[in-house]
């Protein structure tokens, strides 16, 4: 083996320095080798930065022809080590394979100094023997398109969902994710404020809203013309070509993609009795029947767009906020999949009383902002709504709102109208039922005392399908197998009984789930809860 002069090592493939991020290179490579690279490790990986083989790079060190000292100082050490390390960033099995791709690979995860990634969508990544997909990835975003994002520089808390989702994102590399929530919890802000926290990650970022419920071919043109390089584009004709050149471009770069108000796009899926005869007993049409969860007229579309980012590789990734969680999303998800879903429920007490200050809520009593707490349950949205409406009606008295007794009112209604009118007859019935029934209830409870008018196959068939429905549409909390409401739905739906004036069991409603008197003692015992909660 020929000697090496130590001394004149670094004397060697300056070139490298110029157009590469060295030091960086070196601790990250350093890291997956498990201690510091050798001064002979660095200079040979500045030869391969320069594009020097492992003959050109033992004619300049060596003086010799030979190659064979390189050639093993590289496959049994900075090649392990380049692709250790890139598989850790990539989430995938990247390999080597020869010295060429050396410098290709790391170009694409960002080393190379003033780079940026302009790769065309239209030249696939090559995929090694074992189908394992090679890294491209850009440590800092080249272009962010925020479209008409909200403004996140007032944010609170959220401390746990940001980091749990970051690590879905980063560390485990999902591809697909869905935050979901009631109205008013904070899922836009939330993405927006995601978004940015881990935007140095992607080549791009782009959020989206689906507020105004543009056709899907639309959004697709309008994301193929920012993630394209900016040379003229030849746009697919078909939906299912569009969705296939978005996938090409999600596996050339890595890609973030947030579409907010995805449940814009929902329709409440209502089914009409003689629709869904065949589904119940035909002796009994008019025993109660469940909606879905599906998509607008000319919509169906987007399920495809869904379903096909969840499943195909691709190394990006696309986040999206909706009140109710679709079925391409059920059937797709799970804990150890790329595929996830993230609930956001209320903010906690600080964080709420942080809102409230916000809205001039100040130098109030622990005592009535508790109960004020507890009435909304952390929802941000009420909790800014209701803070105004006692500025402006109370003078800012937090006590004498709380006196008066109304918690559900004015934008605060409407917004659960909305939510509440998307609902099946049996989903009704159930959110009635758990209104008065404010403890946690268990799923082998429910058929005992729901619709006894149903057969006990029916019956149970139903009211899983139910349950499953109201979780998936974020209006019932979840605790091990049992069910409840958060306070504020629980008055709301008081209060649509109270108006209605007990008519549960007239001929418009024949599926009577508990009877008058047991509906009245619940009722009391809500309203004496109540106060005294309020008085607490």
């Amino acid at each position: 083996m020929v000697s090496v002069d130590f001394n004149q090592i670094e004397d060697e493939f300056l070139e490298a320095k110029k157009n590469w991020e060295l030091e960086k290179l070196y601790v990250d490579l350093a890291s997956a080798k498990g201690k510091a690279l050798t001064p002979v490790e660095k200079k040979f990986l500045r030869g391969l930065l320069c594009g020097c083989s492992p003959a050109e790079i033992a004619k300049i060190v060596y003086q010799s022809a030979s190659s064979s000292t390189v050639r093993v100082y590289l496959s049994n050490g900075l090649y392990k080590y380049i692709e250790e390390m890139l598989s850790n960033q990539a989430g995938y099995s990247v390999k080597v394979k020869n010295w060429s791709r050396v410098t290709h690979l790391l170009e694409k995860a960002g080393y190379k100094k003033g780079w940026f990634q302009l790769s065309s969508p239209r030249d696939p990544i090559v995929a090694n023997e074992d189908q394992n997909v090679d890294l491209v990835v850009n440590q800092s975003a080249t272009i962010r398109d925020w479209g008409e994002a909200v403004d996140v520089s007032v944010f609170y808390g959220r401390t746990q969902e940001l980091t749990q989702v970051h690590k879905w994102i980063v560390q485990e590399r999902c591809r697909l994710i869905a935050v979901l929530g009631i109205s008013g919890i904070g899922k836009t802000a939330f993405s927006v404020k995601l978004a940015e926290e881990i935007q140095d990650q992607f080549a791009y970022v782009v959020w989206r809203s689906l507020n105004f419920i543009p056709p899907l071919e639309l959004l697709l043109q309008q994301l193929l013309q920012v993630l394209y390089p900016p040379q003229e584009i030849i746009i697919a004709d078909t939906v299912a070509g569009q969705i296939s050149q978005l996938i090409d471009c999600l596996r050339n770069s890595r890609c973030l993609l947030i579409l907010d108000d995805f449940d814009s796009i929902l329709d409440n899926g209502w089914e009409s009795p003689a629709q869904i005869t065949h589904k119940l007993n035909p002796k009994n049409a008019s025993q109660p029947f469940l909606s879905q969860i599906r998509y607008r007229q000319g919509y169906e579309s987007y399920g495809e767009l869904i379903r096909r980012l969840g499943e195909s590789q691709h190394q990006s990734c696309v986040v999206f906020t909706s009140r109710e969680k679709p079925q391409e999303i059920a059937v797709l998800e799970g804990e150890t999949l790329p595929v996830r879903s993230l609930k956001l429920t209320g903010l906690n007490a600080a964080d709420s009383i942080l809102i409230l200050n916000s809205k001039g809520l100040t130098n109030q009593s622990e005592a009535e902002s508790r109960v004020l707490l507890y009435w909304y349950a952390g929802n941000p949205l009420f909790l800014k709504l209701v803070a105004t409406a006692i500025q402006e009606l109370f003078g800012g008295n937090l006590s004498e709102f709380i006196k008066q007794g109304t918690v559900v009112f004015g934008d605060i209604r409407a917004i659960l109208d909305e939510q509440f009118n998307r609902l099946s007859q049996l989903e009704k019935h159930m959110m009635f039922w758990l209104a008065v029934n404010q403890d946690f209830i268990s799923m082998r409870n429910l058929p005992k005392e729901i619709i006894p008018g149903l057969s006990p196959r029916m019956s149970q068939r139903l009211i899983l399908e139910a349950v499953e429905l109201l979780q998936r549409r974020s209006l019932i909390e979840r605790q091990a197998s049992d069910f409840s409401q958060t306070p504020v739905l629980m008055e709301y739906m008081i209060e649509r009984l109270i108006e209605e004036n007990f008519t549960l069991n007239d001929e418009r409603d024949g599926h009577l789930f508990m009877s008058h008197t047991l509906f009245e003692a619940h009722l009391k015992n809500y309203l004496r809860e109540s106060r005294l909660n309020a008085e607490i």
